[in-house]
This record gives structure tokens, sequence and C-alpha cells, in this order.
């Protein structure tokens, strides 16, 4: 598939074709969640230093699930801000029931 997408709604398929396995998706909403829980704790704490806790917890969960389970190279790497926002829309459309847990 073609790396030059012009929009997220072009790179979005390729994205999900990159999560095949239900045990990715589901170490990433393990991640983002936890991300997501130390975010808020610092918020609720004002424990900045805890923020580095967040991308450690959110990819390591994330990397996991591709290195050893779909054996393909995290589209992290090469399209950073359209992967955030993929697994942002990945936990939208698993909690929605789009797309199977």
């Amino acid at each position: 598939m073609s790396e030059g997408y012009r929009s997220f709604g072009e790179f979005y398929p390729h994205y999900l074709a990159e999560h095949s396995q239900p045990v990715t998706r589901r170490l990433h909403v393990i991640g983002i969640l936890s991300a997501l829980v130390v975010v808020c704790a610092v918020l609720w704490t004002g424990r900045w230093l805890w923020l580095l806790a967040a991308p450690v917890l959110g990819y390591g969960a994330s990397w996991i699930g591709h290195y050893v389970f779909e054996r393909n190279r995290p589209a992290t790497f090469r399209h950073p801000l359209y992967s955030l926002a993929g697994d942002f829309v990945m936990l939208k459309d698993i909690l929605v029931g789009r797309i199977p847990w």
C-alpha cells in the first residue's frame, strides 16, 4: 500500500489492516486507557513527572502487539500523527462495537 496518504481517511484502512489480530487491538485499548489514566492522575495530583509513564504504557503495550502478534512494524514510526489518531478512532470503534474486541 502507498505510503503517501493524503488524508486520515486514506490512512485508516491501512491502520486497521495492521491491527488484524484481536490481541493486538486489546493491547492497544489497554495501552491507551492506561496512558489516559496516568494523564488524569497527573492532572489530579500535579505530579508532572508521572507524565513520562504515559507514553511508556501506551506505546509499550501497543508495540508488544505489533512485534509479537502482528509481526509488523508499528505505523507510529512512519506516520506518527495519523497513527495516534488511528489509536483513538480504533478505540472509539471498538467501544461502539464497530470493530470486534
